[in-house]
């Protein structure tokens, strides 16, 4: 309940897709709410794998955290870092030293990249879950079509061209998707001296199977398709090894020698880690420890431990579904938790009796391989190719945080359709040279 001083204050930490529901779901409520977050803007992670290959631009899949809110008065944003908590005192504190206090707190920090103990790969292989992390792809891939042109070497040519995805999950088959139908088709006519039509793109997934969390006939197809666009799956493998130049991939089992893959290219795509908000947030609670990959085990209701005002949502929680295996990590239950979360709090406010423990309610999943290819499920019914690809573009047209944003992706995606172009193909991050005071 509130101090007495004021409305009750709620501060959610992260503006994703669980901060950003949470919130807006405290919309004219008696709450003041305070939204904290390392960046400015909230990010529809989904569409990442598009800006890495250039169909999209950074700005068509981002909605500042300000715009998104501007329409709740009893909302205001924070530009900043958490670093701790004072769980007693019922405050947030800051990287500046600045105190939030709060009678309510939601963390909602979610997920970075896991390399699973060898965190030295991700200089080689970068993940995919920031604006910078696709912009940094995008000049990846790009400049190695760059190159290759310039290069006499046939070897250094193949190794450049070749381009691996370690990861067969949605984002990995999402990606390896995009960079085959970059290499085919949009680059097609823009060199002189290479075909880009001839790289290599090379899935590598420790599962027997690609898109593990689908039905076993969808991975089937999907793994079909894969193929049939000119990717190569490994399957069952494992990586090794990356450095600068190579991956090496061994089979699982058995004592087959690890193969090496020259390449210039490596995207990871393999597995992710909670925030470390997370262990952040437990240690100050005293009455919790985060569990396997840093995730924060929950209540039925969302609340950590003995603490029924704070709680974890998103990716950053470890939540129990109703089979009593952990929820996948996916926006729907970032969603549905942020706006359950909401309504708990505004029910106590209210001396109103609890809802009940949270329920996920389960609307799918779908992935998209390419160009009208895609497999989706729901409600127990599984279909794939052009309905999926259909579904898949409507609901995350659906789910972006703006009209604006709609509008905008809606016509690229038409105009990309159309002429198979991707307009967003520039090479940003390394400084260019100066020629200033040159003719």
């Amino acid at each position: 309940m509130s101090d007495g001083t004021g409305a009750h204050k709620v501060v959610i930490i992260g503006g994703g897709f669980g901060g950003l529901v949470a919130a807006q779901s405290l919309n004219k409520t008696p709450t003041d709410v305070t939204v904290i977050d390392r960046r400015n803007f909230h990010l529809f992670q989904p569409l990442l794998y598009q800006v890495a290959t250039g169909a999209l631009s950074p700005a068509n899949i981002a909605a500042p955290l300000r715009s998104a809110l501007k329409n709740q008065k009893n909302t205001r944003v924070i530009l900043g870092e958490v670093t701790g908590f004072d769980i007693p005192g019922k405050a947030v504190l800051l990287k500046d030293g600045a105190r939030v206090s709060f009678d309510s707190l939601i963390v909602a920090t979610g997920s970075t990249h896991h390399y699973f103990g060898h965190n030295e790969w991700e200089e080689f292989a970068p993940g995919l879950k920031t604006i910078e992390d696709a912009t940094e792809i995008r000049r990846r891939v790009l400049s190695a079509f760059e190159r290759a042109e310039r290069t006499t070497d046939p070897a250094e040519r193949a190794r450049l061209l070749t381009f691996v995805v370690v990861g067969g999950g949605p984002t990995g088959v999402e990606m390896a998707g995009a960079i085959r139908e970059l290499a085919k088709h949009t680059l097609r006519a823009d060199f002189r001296n290479i075909n880009p039509a001839t790289a290599r793109v090379i899935i590598v997934e420790g599962q027997t199977r690609v898109l593990g969390a689908f039905h076993e006939s969808l991975s089937a197809k999907a793994k079909v398709s894969l193929e049939e666009m000119g990717i190569e799956v490994q399957l069952d493998c494992h990586v090794t090894a990356i450095g600068a130049g190579h991956v090496l991939v061994k089979p699982d089992g058995g004592k087959a020698e690890a193969t090496r893959i020259d390449t210039e290219t490596v995207v990871w795509a393999a597995g992710v880690k909670a925030s470390p908000l997370g262990k952040i947030l437990a240690d100050a609670l005293g009455d919790v420890t985060v569990g396997r990959g840093g995730h924060v085990p929950v209540n039925p209701d969302c609340s950590v431990g003995a603490h029924p005002n704070v709680f974890v949502v998103g990716d950053l929680a470890s939540c129990a579904g109703t089979n009593g295996k952990p929820l996948p990590g996916v926006a729907q239950v970032a969603m549905q938790q942020g706006e359950y979360v909401a309504g708990t709090i505004v029910r106590r406010i209210k001396g109103e009796s609890p809802k009940g423990p949270f329920r996920y309610f389960d609307k799918g999943n779908m992935a998209t391989i390419g160009r009208a290819r895609a497999v989706a499920e729901a409600f127990g019914i599984r279909f794939s190719g052009h309905p999926a690809w259909f579904a898949w573009l409507f609901i995350h047209i659906l789910y972006l945080a703006r009209f604006e944003n709609r509008v905008l992706v809606l016509f690229q995606w038409f105009f990309n359709y159309v002429t198979r172009n991707r307009a967003a193909r520039l090479i940003t991050g390394e400084r260019p040279p100066d020629t200033r005071g040159t003719k």
